[in-house]
């Protein structure tokens, strides 16, 4: 959430880089309603000081024996109007908090202004692309001799995009996650284990309420009001809701690996079928919580925890700022981290580093006590470290041999205990 001073001093400046985001984008009620407001409180401070003043003075006429008959009559028409005036600010105040709820989070200036993803802009790669000298598998031909996954199934008892690993291709699926946590770990992150379930209010402390109800799934009954979480990102950021910490236990480098649920699995089509758009995902997730001074260079710092994975499993891949309006709506800076699938003949991210600036942290009021004792909004930031689905896909597609094997990467060897998964006799 957007500091509301910020929109009041510089409401011009905030509109044009909130519309490189969003061109439907207005401020003009927001402020009109923060202008209602402040009027309205000044309203009632100023009739509460008179009425306490008169309240002394009809005290004192009492203790004279003069008739305060008229004071008496006045006091209670002022306590009525200040009452009023309380309904009108706590209704202003739901109004002007639910409306700035709606608006992302200001771009980093730098950032591409474009809302077009075509123009994100590379600005590293790793690795080349792999040449084959045999006719390659896409990651759905090789499952058909390697039998890792079962999708019918999947799609018979919860519907498409609800993948079943099985086999070897469980075995690998998990491979992943525990070389993905030993390396963060290893890096100074400290693991996390949390629920699959948060209240609505988690949601709405990491931005993904109220604006994207409709792509939550969720379970609203009369017993309960749960969601599924998209990412951990949305219960690690609920972790410290409603607190201050203090400086010197910053930054705070948290990992986690859960499954990560979302509606909108995209759009359908030979390139988004098997594990390249689905409804339920793996993911293992960075989050971190850091002073504003050291946000940039913990962003840096998760780039690099999520790369090592990438260059370990000998991936090619490639970095892309993302245009402005290709960001997140929490994010203030967005690099994507995208492998390259020979059977897609495209690039696809598996993993997003954010950073979110303070505007997790406005929306769950966590704050941290600085060196000379203010209390002041922290910085969060947000990466895939990384999501599993595609970079399974990556890791066949790349490591597949003219006779239908597909290589194992030598980290995740020691996991599976095997160096080669070899087609079913």
């Amino acid at each position: 959430m957007l500091d509301i001073r910020l929109i009041r001093e510089n409401q011009k400046e905030i509109e044009k880089k909130l519309q490189t985001k969003d061109p439907k984008v207005s401020l003009s009620a927001i402020v009109e309603l923060d202008s209602k407001h402040r009027a309205h409180l000044t309203e009632v401070e100023e009739l509460k000081a008179k009425r306490n003043k008169v309240s002394k003075e009809i005290g004192l006429k009492k203790r004279n024996q003069e008739d305060v008959s008229a004071l008496m009559e006045e006091m209670t028409d002022v306590s009525e109007h200040i009452t009023q005036i309380d309904h009108e600010v706590t209704k202003i105040e739901h109004e002007l908090k639910d409306k700035l709820s709606y608006l992302p989070n200001i771009p980093f200036d730098g950032i591409k202004v474009s809302l077009d993803p075509a123009d994100n802009v590379e600005i590293s790669s790793f690795g080349k692309k792999r040449e084959f000298d045999f006719p390659f598998l896409n990651h759905l031909e090789l499952n058909e001799k390697l039998d890792l996954f079962d999708f019918k199934r999947g799609s018979k008892i919860s519907g498409s995009g609800f993948p079943i690993y099985k086999n070897l291709g469980a075995r690998l699926e998990f491979a992943l996650i525990q070389y993905m946590l030993e390396t963060h770990i290893n890096n100074g992150f400290m693991q996390w284990m949390v629920p699959h379930l948060t209240k609505p209010e988690t949601m709405y402390g990491s931005g993904q309420l109220p604006k994207f109800d409709d792509q939550q799934f969720k379970i609203k009954d009369e017993h309960y009001d749960l969601y599924m979480i998209p990412t951990s990102e949305t219960v690690l950021n609920g972790l410290h809701m409603d607190e201050i910490l203090k400086e010197d236990e910053l930054p705070l480098k948290y990992v986690c690996y859960t499954p990560c649920f979302r509606r909108e699995a995209g759009a359908a089509g030979s390139q988004e079928r098997g594990l390249i758009r689905v409804h339920q995902f793996n993911k293992v997730e960075m989050f971190c919580l850091t002073t504003p001074e050291e946000s940039n260079t913990t962003f840096d710092m998760m780039m690099k925890s999520a790369e090592m994975i990438l260059q370990g499993l000998g991936l090619h891949y490639r970095n892309m700022l993302l245009v402005t309006g290709d960001m997140s709506f929490q994010a203030a800076k967005t690099v994507d981290i995208e492998v390259f699938l020979p059977g897609q003949d495209r690039y696809y991210e598996v993993s997003s580093i954010s950073n979110c600036t303070d505007f997790q942290a406005r929306r769950s009021k966590i704050r941290y006590k600085n060196n000379d004792g203010k209390n002041t909004f922290l910085h969060t930031l947000n990466g895939s470290g990384l999501a599993t689905s595609r970079l399974m896909v990556a890791i066949l597609e790349n490591g597949q041999q003219k006779d239908g094997s597909v290589l194992i990467p030598k980290p995740l060897q020691k996991y599976v205990g095997i160096d080669v998964i070899k087609p079913l006799a």
